[in-house]
């Protein structure tokens, strides 16, 4: 214990030294930078197997490159694919959680829980709270220590339960989100790289997100009821131990109603849809693409479709539940949320501006086509290719808490390099995600450790970080196991990972794709004879 002790305050020291993630990007944008006028100085280049077409690495100080930086900076921002997305679900999302749908729901699932299924209960909420944000800290967490107080199991159990799966099981849902518009939306300009063409959809992860709840309920479950419920002894409540009848209280006849009300919205708004799909001439449905493309326009439609349920099914609570008044409480609520979006809206500003640069510079498509040359040599199997992807995101998860500043630093290279090696951005966001997802809760780094442990000592005042540690590591542990399983196993039996998506990726020109380009490597005269100009171009645009 002492020494994963000293371990563990080497991490905090490491970690309270690294930067915000803005002055992360900065930084990047600097080495990003210089090594452009290496590689344009050294001639580095390589062949697009996909296009055919000659990639030569560009200074980003060139004349064309310092106009597109200072000219198109604010079209930049613009352009970056998951801005428009989350602001778009951000609209709706912040009605249902300002309206109380959210907090209500969770309240009811929880309160309503049977005594041998409270932990699966817990579990699942947990994971479907994401989609009320940093709500799922603060309601389900403190919530699920009440919920097994009250039902004369020990609380701290639950608290357990509620941190592994909202933090946790963070890659888990049973519905696509915010969060699947955030990652999946920096995927798209990264797979673009390669090929321009590509589409990606809020609903790429879809299956997957799915089967991870399916996979991390069970887990959670038997840690809690048989090994940390154990181990934490009989609960005797005391005098000094939070109060379970204030903070569990019944949902009220007003709420009851506002639930009802904003259930009937959901199923109208699914209703409404599906009529709109079934229409002779539906704008969902593409009649001239090929049948595993038919139905793209509706997947591409579910942000929309998400942004609109959440803020009908929220005006329809707070109409029920006496939390909208008027129209200008919808309004306010939808400030109010874009208010709590400051912070992503200052990064993203950054991370816009070093997505961009990286493809300006052309390094991305020439790493990752000659990184693919070189895995292609050792011929590693996909599951093994993917498993790395996992193990890279938990590593980086233990002094980075941001997926959205992890990712936008990662996909320009791996997403391209696997497209490359026949996998899906799909897939490769799927592995990233798992990773991100399963050690949050082993570091003290991650931003609402401070906060859990707060929770926890409300119940046992002598609960400190290394009690807390102790019991989170026996989930994390199994969750990485896991995951590591799960994606190698999906990859294994090519299960699709969402509507029109699979495990691996076929470029659109299959008999320019077949070989790597030998000679492609990052030097100048291997490269094939074209002019410098027109490969310059072909980066830019890309």
């Amino acid at each position: 214990m002492a020494g994963a002790s000293r371990v563990l305050n080497v991490i905090e020291r490491v970690g309270n030294k690294l930067p915000d993630p803005v002055f992360l990007f900065l930084w990047l944008i600097g080495a990003l930078i210089v090594l452009s006028m290496v590689g344009a100085g050294l001639g580095w280049a390589a062949v697009n197997p996909v296009t055919g077409d000659t990639l030569r690495a560009e200074s980003l100080l060139s004349a064309e490159n310092l106009e597109q930086l200072f000219i198109g900076m604010p079209k930049t921002l613009a352009d970056f694919p998951p801005l428009g997305i989350v602001i778009t679900i951000i609209y709706g999302a912040s009605v249902a959680e300002r309206s109380g749908l959210f907090t209500t729901a969770i309240r009811g699932a929880l309160l309503n829980a049977p005594r041998f299924l409270l932990t699966p209960v817990v579990v699942i909420t947990g994971m479907v709270s994401h989609h009320a944000s940093d709500a799922a800290y603060v309601v389900v967490i403190p919530l699920a220590a009440v919920i097994f107080a009250a039902a004369g199991r020990h609380p701290l159990a639950g608290l357990a339960a509620g941190f592994a799966a909202v933090s946790g099981g963070y890659a888990g849902n049973l519905v696509p989100g915010a969060q699947d518009a955030l990652l999946l939306g920096i995927t798209e300009p990264a797979a673009h790289l390669i090929d321009p063409s590509y589409s990606v959809n809020i609903a790429g992860n879809w299956f997957f997100i799915v089967g991870v709840v399916m996979v991390f309920t069970p887990i959670v479950w038997f840690l809690t009821d048989r090994i940390i419920e154990p181990r934490l002894g009989k609960w005797t409540p005391t005098d000094a131990s939070p109060a379970t009848t204030e903070e569990k209280t019944p949902l009220t006849a007003a709420e009851k109603r506002g639930l009802a009300w904003a259930g009937l919205a959901v199923l109208g708004m699914i209703g409404l849809w599906t009529l709109i799909t079934l229409l002779p001439v539906s704008p969902f449905v593409d009649t001239e693409a090929e049948a595993a493309q038919r139905f793209n326009p509706l997947y591409r439609s579910l942000a929309a479709f998400f942004a609109i349920t959440f803020f009908v099914s929220g005006a329809a609570f707070g109409a029920g539940a006496g939390s909208v008044k008027s129209h200008r409480d919808l309004v306010r609520m939808m400030r109010e949320g874009l208010v709590q979006l400051a912070p992503y809206l200052v990064l993203v500003f950054f991370a816009a501006h070093f997505v961009a640069m990286f493809n300006w510079s052309g390094l991305g498509p020439i790493l990752a086509i000659n990184a693919a040359g070189a895995l292609q040599q050792v011929e590693l199997p996909t599951p093994l290719l993917l498993i790395s992807v996992v193990l890279v995101s938990c590593f980086f998860d233990l002094f980075v808490g941001s997926a959205s500043a992890k990712w936008s630093a990662l996909a320009p290279i791996v997403v391209p390099m696997f497209m490359l090696l026949g996998i899906s951005p799909e897939m490769t966001t799927a592995a990233y995600r798992m990773g991100d997802s399963v050690t949050n809760i082993a570091t003290p780094l991650m931003s609402y450790f401070p906060l859990i442990l707060t929770f926890a000592q409300r119940w046992d005042p002598k609960f400190g970080l290394g009690s807390l540690m102790s019991t989170m590591l026996p989930y994390a542990g199994c969750f990485l196991v896991a995951g590591l399983t799960m994606v190698a196993l999906w990859v294994a039996l090519e299960l699709p990972l969402g509507p029109g998506v699979g495990v691996h990726y076929s470029p659109p020109a299959p008999e320019t794709a077949a070989q790597f380009p030998v000679d492609g490597g990052i030097s100048g005269p291997q490269a094939p004879p074209e002019p410098a100009a027109a490969g310059a171009s072909k980066a830019a645009e890309r």
